[in-house]
C-alpha cells in the first residue's frame, strides 16, 4: 500500500513525459521491465495517436473559415503539412531535435540522421519518434490557417519542410533534449533550473505562431479585403465570412480532444 501513495506521489510531482514514465518503470518493478518498457510504448503510441488527431482539427477549422471555392486548397495544405513533415523529420528533423552527447550542451543535434543509430529493443525510442513527429506536424499546421485562400502550393510544402525539419528540431534540441543549451534535463540546467515546457506551449506553439506571424506580414492581406481590383482603398473592409459553422465547431472539438495527448 506505501509503494503505490510512493509511485502516485512520484507520478504527481514530475514535470516532463519522462519522468512520468520512469514512475511507471518504478511502480512495476525491476521484474517487470519488459512489460514496463510495453506500457512505454503503448503510453507514447496512445498520446502520439491524441495529437496527430489534431491534424484533422486544424483541417475542420481552416475548410470551415474560409470560401467554398478555397476548401480543397485549404484541405490539401493540410494534408502536405503531414506528407512534407514526416520527410523532413525523418530525414533530419529528429537528429537535429534529439541527436548528441547528452553530457555535452550544443546548440543543435549531430546525430541519428534518418534515424540511424536507434538500437532500441524495447522499441520505446522508435515510438518517441513518433510522439516528437506529432507534434513538429502540429507546429507547422498552425500556419495553414493565417495563410489561408493566398498561399501556392509548392511554397507551403517548402515551408512545412522547412520548418519541421531545421528551425522547429533547434527549438526543441535547446528545451526538451538533454543536451539542450535551457533543458531543465540537463547535467548542468541553465541557471540551476532550465527551461520546463511540458505541453509544448512555447516549443510547438511559440514557434507555429512567430512563423505564422512572419509569413502573415510577408503575404499581406487576401485580394480585395481592403482594396478592389483596381488597387483604390475601399471605404470598408470587405469580410469574406466562413462557409461553414458545423466544421469550424467539429475542428474545434477535435483540437481540443487531442490536446489531452
Amino acid at each position: 500500500m506505501d509503494k503505490k501513495n510512493d509511485s502516485t506521489e512520484c507520478f504527481q510531482f514530475q514535470d516532463d513525459i519522462y519522468g512520468q514514465l520512469a514512475c511507471i518503470e518504478s511502480a512495476m518493478g525491476s521484474s517487470f521491465k519488459v512489460q514496463a518498457d510495453t506500457v512505454k510504448v503503448i503510453f507514447l503510441i496512445f498520446c502520439a495517436s491524441l495529437v496527430f488527431l489534431m491534424q484533422a482539427g486544424f483541417a475542420m477549422v481552416c475548410a470551415g473559415c474560409v470560401r467554398k471555392k478555397n476548401v480543397q486548397n485549404t484541405m490539401l495544405k493540410n494534408l502536405l503539412d503531414v506528407c512534407g513533415s514526416s520527410i523532413a523529420f525523418y530525414f533530419f528533423g529528429y537528429a537535429f531535435a534529439f541527436g548528441g552527447d547528452p553530457g555535452k550542451k550544443s546548440f543543435i543535434g549531430n546525430s541519428k540522421f534518418f534515424m540511424l543509430g536507434m538500437a532500441d529493443e524495447s522499441g520505446i525510442e522508435y515510438a518517441h519518434w513518433l510522439f516528437q513527429f506529432t507534434f513538429a506536424a502540429t507546429s507547422a499546421t498552425i500556419v495553414a490557417g493565417t495563410v489561408a485562400e493566398r498561399c501556392q502550393m509548392n511554397a507551403y510544402l517548402l515551408y512545412s519542410m522547412m520548418l519541421t525539419g531545421f528551425v522547429y528540431p533547434v527549438v526543441v534540441h535547446n528545451i526538451w533534449s538533454p543536451s539542450g543549451i535551457l533543458s531543465s534535463s540537463s547535467p548542468d540546467p541553465y541557471l540551476g533550473v532550465g527551461m520546463i515546457d511540458f505541453a509544448g506551449s512555447g516549443v510547438v506553439h511559440v514557434t507555429g505562431g512567430i512563423t505564422a506571424l512572419v509569413s502573415t506580414l510577408l503575404l499581406g492581406p487576401r485580394k480585395g479585403r481592403f482594396h478592389d481590383d483596381e488597387g483604390n482603398k475601399l471605404q470598408e473592409p470587405k469580410t469574406f465570412p466562413g462557409h461553414s459553422k458545423s466544421l469550424q465547431m467539429l475542428g474545434a472539438f477535435l483540437l481540443w480532444f487531442g490536446w489531452f495527448g
